[in-house]
């Protein structure tokens, strides 16, 4: 069967620009706390990596994707 794994903006959208925004400021702050942001900014990456899982697409490549997105000035905003 065909699988369309085109990414839109939907359901794990807001996790995943909320996981950009904190690894981001992650990289700007020194010792422990970086670390812990980050582990947090990966955690919210659960939720769409879920739903990809579902959906039976391969979760890897499609993060990939929203990552990429999700990095474009003025995506979907």
């Amino acid at each position: 069967s065909f699988q369309n794994d085109s990414v839109v903006a939907g359901g794990g959208a807001i996790e995943m620009e909320l996981s950009k925004y904190l690894r981001d400021y992650s990289r700007t702050i020194p010792g422990k706390q970086q670390l812990l942001i980050g582990a947090y900014a990966k955690a919210l990456e659960i939720i769409p990596r879920q739903l990809c899982d579902n959906a039976g697409f391969d979760a890897t490549n499609i993060l990939n994707k929203l990552r990429a997105k999700h990095a474009q000035v003025g995506s979907w905003l």
